[in-house]
This record gives structure tokens, sequence and C-alpha cells, in this order.
């Protein structure tokens, strides 16, 4: 049994208590020591209904990008600088075998070289979905290391964090073409964060204190976003972008 296998200890964040216990469930079967498993408020950085054995501090973190709380931690996570917003370049993509992933070295060889974590953080495993590349783009900006496609078989997600452990990427084949799209799209990282609040129904002061701007710079974020895809208004920016999956 491999090192990372027995010594990965990780935190599970989500929205969802059933899901967060199911999600618990699956990586305790798998050997993995859960230090926790939260939900984030959007309002605050408290969590409620954790689960999991307290201890030493995670090594990864598995976040549901898809889920309100999951796009909140992966906020905070790039607006802490832990990666550098991509460029608008497209990767090449190698042929890889359906189901397997692109893991570790493969997934550099692929063009697809997700960001490290920060020094001292937990390494960042994200779940998405194929049909939501606005969130493959902010999981990018987080610095994550996996994306696992949340409708994949669950023992991708294992082989994700136990790369993820020991510093390597992973990067689902059920994601390739959506995250070749997030990386094309026209919106940055912190337009689809700010439309993404905005969707929501956020105002501009909400947006703001949430992720820390001025309201000239959350218009400015909001005006820039409406321009890129074309759209007459907010209002039609947001039904553009979310026909498009990005927020």
């Amino acid at each position: 049994m491999s090192r990372a296998q027995t010594t990965a200890r990780v935190q599970v964040i989500h929205s969802s208590g059933v899901l967060r216990s199911a999600l618990v469930a699956l990586l305790e079967r798998e050997r993995f020591q859960v230090t926790g498993a939260s939900g984030f408020s959007r309002a605050s950085s408290g969590t409620t209904g954790a689960t999991g054995t307290p201890g030493a501090p995670a090594t990864v973190t598995v976040v549901d990008g898809s889920c309100p709380v999951g796009a909140a931690h992966l906020e905070r996570r790039s607006l802490q600088g832990s990666a550098k917003e991509p460029t608008h370049a497209t990767p090449a993509l190698a042929a890889a075998r359906p189901g397997l992933g692109l893991a570790g070295a493969g997934a550099e060889r692929a063009g697809i070289g997700l960001a490290g974590a920060s020094r001292g953080r937990a390494a960042l495993v994200v779940l998405a979905g194929a049909e939501h590349p606005g969130v493959l783009r902010l999981a990018y900006a987080a610095g994550a290391l996996g994306l696992v496609d949340r409708d994949g078989p669950a023992n991708h997600l294992a082989t994700a964090i136990r790369l993820a452990a020991g510093g390597g990427r992973y990067v689902d084949d059920g994601l390739a073409m959506s995250l070749l799209r997030a990386m094309d799209m026209p919106l940055s990282p912190r337009e689809v964060r700010v439309l993404s609040r905005a969707a929501q129904g956020d105002s501009v002061a909400e947006i703001a204190r949430g992720l820390c701007l001025s309201h000239g710079t959350v218009r400015n974020y909001i005006a820039s976003a409406t321009r890129k895809v074309g759209a007459r208004n907010r209002v039609d920016a947001i039904r553009i972008s979310r026909a498009a999956g990005w927020v």
C-alpha cells in the first residue's frame, strides 16, 4: 500500500449534508483519514454540519465546485493568490484512453498544466461537471491539482486524491474537452466569479463585500463581462453565460 494512500488526510467541502456524508464514507473505505467534512455559508467563513475526525491539518481538500459553498471556497482560494489566472491559450490535448483520466505527467504532456497549490496549504481536488466549464476555470484559478468528473466512477476521486497528496496532477477524461472550452472562454476567472454572484441575485454591494472589491471594480467587471459575451445588459450577460455553462 502506497505512502500517499495511507497518510493522506482529506477535508471535504459540500453544501449538502447527505452528499458530504456519502463522500466521507467513500473516502474512509479507500483508507483515507477524513479530518473534516463541512459546509461553508456564503456570508461567513464559519462551518456548518461538520463531521469527520479532527486532528492534523488536511493534506488534500475535496470540493464540489458545482454547489454554492464549493464555489465560494474556490473563490476564496483564488482570491488568496494560490494561482495566477490562466491565459487564453488553448492547450493541445493528447489522446487518452476513456475513463482512465490524464494523470501526473500525462496531464502535462496533454498541455493541461494545472497550477500547484500554495506552499503549506492543502492540495485541492475539485469535483465538476462537463456542462460547467466555468467551474473548471475557477478551479484552475484556485490552484487545483485534480479535476474529477462528479458523474464519473467513484475510484477516479481516490486516484486524484492520491496523486494530489504527492504533488501530482489529475484531469478526468470526461472533463478534458470542457477544460479546453474553459481555457478558451472569453471571461476571466474573476469576471466569472462576479457574474456568478450577480446571477445568484447579489447586489453590487454584496458582491464587493464577498470578494473584497470596491463597488466600482465590481461594476467594471460586470461591464467587461457584458461586453465580452456580446450582451446588451447584465441580465442578458447572465443568460448567455448560463447557457454556455460559464456561471
